[in-house]
């Protein structure tokens, strides 16, 4: 028998000829600040993870890089909500003001969130479309919100943001975002795009977390369905022409045959997040003594990598990347 693959299986010559690698380097940790809570508020529904108050940003990641990840994206809970989502590009808003304390108190790569889910009372993307209330047409008017988006990016970028990150899927954000951007004189400022982002049901412990449900309806007309994969290339060679620096495939798991295609398709540097949902099940199962935590936390990881991705967000990174 001249084919033995076992062969290359044996302690030593296993690593020796592995594939795929994952450093720290490779992960971007979520951080939750809170702008209406003066202590760290624990998320039930994602074990591990917590909404910290601005005051204590840089401490959270602190914590974060020194498990050797250096690398995080943050996302803001506002003090207060109106239609438009104002205070998303507020010059004290929540992640401003987070952004420069971490920026100017740390070595971290900071990446923003550039929503407006957080910051409306309607819980959704951008600005409300006339009827979307009633459930006629679109529920959110594309054109009006790319403004706020570039403002949103570009108060961010002003506050010392690393990257930028939209995640409305709303046509035309990153060349509205980027435009702003160079106007502005935020050139070196990537912008990272959610450019393939599913209408997925693994999302709700995030919304939990970031206070950012729908108040009514649901996303689909502007996030895309999950049946689709050939749409996402369309996705993310519209936003590579546009100027996106980094493409985005989310969900991560459900969707690596996307992040695969991805990957083959474009030049650029192609992320993966892997969401909240995914965390929260590997969780609850391995609570349930099913299965080991600490393993399939590596694996769903080393998959995301082997799939294509360049860099992963997740909320795994700190427990992950001291066994790296």
């Amino acid at each position: 028998m001249n084919q033995r693959p076992r062969r290359l299986r044996r302690d030593g010559l296993r690593e020796l000829v592995s594939e795929t690698s994952l450093r720290p380097a490779d992960l971007v940790a979520p951080v939750f600040v809170d702008a209406t809570t003066d202590e760290r508020r624990p998320i039930e529904s994602m074990p591990g993870q917590e909404r910290v108050p601005v005051d204590e940003a840089v401490d959270r990641v602190r914590e974060i890089a020194e498990t050797g990840v250096n690398s995080i994206i943050l996302f803001g809970v506002p003090e207060s909500k109106d239609a438009e989502g104002s205070r998303a590009w507020a010059e004290d808003g929540v992640v401003q003001r987070a952004t420069r304390a971490i920026s100017s108190g740390t070595d971290a790569t900071v990446i923003t969130d550039v929503c407006l889910c957080e910051y409306t009372d309607h819980g959704h993307c951008g600005i409300l479309a006339d009827g979307a209330r009633d459930g006629q047409g679109s529920t959110v008017a594309n054109d009006p919100t790319l403004d706020r988006l570039a403002e949103t990016a570009r108060s961010q970028a002003d506050a010392g943001a690393d990257v930028v990150a939209p995640s409305s899927m709303t046509d035309g954000m990153v060349a509205a975002i980027r435009g702003r951007l160079d106007a502005t004189g935020n050139e070196d400022v990537a912008v990272m795009s959610y450019a393939a982002k599913y209408e997925s049901g693994f999302y709700g412990p995030f919304r939990d977390a970031a206070d950012g449900a729908p108040a009514f309806g649901d996303r689909r007309h502007y996030q895309m369905d999950p049946a689709n994969g050939r749409e996402a290339l369309r996705e993310v060679r519209l936003d590579a022409d546009q100027g996106a620096d980094v493409l985005m495939v989310k969900p991560a798991m459900p969707y690596l045959d996307v992040v695969g295609q991805v990957r083959e398709t474009v030049d650029r540097p192609v992320a993966a997040y892997q969401v909240s949902g995914e965390y929260a099940m590997l969780h609850a199962a391995a609570d349930r003594g099913w299965l080991d935590l600490d393993d399939v936390a590596l694996e769903s990881l080393l998959a995301c990598r082997r799939a294509g991705a360049d860099l992963v967000v997740t909320y795994f990174a700190e427990r992950v990347a001291p066994r790296l």
